[in-house]
């Protein structure tokens, strides 16, 4: 009965470390979105210009991000396209009947798409400063 088990279930590794590799690299993608546009957009509206321009004296890095935040969401958007892919491939496959492998592979896959989730919010918090809120602040 064991071996009809082990013939008939799929057995599916938990995510492997490329898969979490890029599981952060989407967050860290779109996480820069959120400070190369959020967050000068919240301080300024807050009326903390002069913590931004103290933030920009100590890192002058800054700029850039704000410089090239085209070429940034254009990366965000491919990784945050690629890690969307692979949840969606990865919803179905079923994971291993032995219970230590079992739990560590549904817990990574709860943890994969609740940090998909997370980046995709920030990606689009991000966008809509970097983007959309500009029209409507003359």
């Amino acid at each position: 009965m064991t071996q009809v088990i082990k013939n008939l279930s799929i057995h599916a590794k938990p995510r492997t470390r490329v898969q979490k590799f890029f599981d952060f690299l989407t967050l860290f993608s779109s996480s820069s979105t959120l400070i190369c546009c959020a967050l000068p957009a919240l301080l300024v509206t807050l009326g903390a210009g002069s913590v931004m321009a103290s933030i920009v004296s100590y890192f002058p890095a800054f700029i850039w991000l704000s410089i090239h935040k085209l070429y940034i969401f254009l990366f965000a958007t491919m990784m945050l396209i690629i890690s969307g892919v692979a949840q969606w491939q990865g919803r179905q496959k079923a994971c291993s009947i032995k219970p230590n492998t079992q739990e560590a592979c549904e817990s990574s896959k709860k943890w994969g798409l609740t940090l998909y989730f997370f980046s995709l919010a920030c990606y689009l918090v991000g966008g809509f400063f970097a983007f959309i809120a500009p029209h409507f602040m003359g």
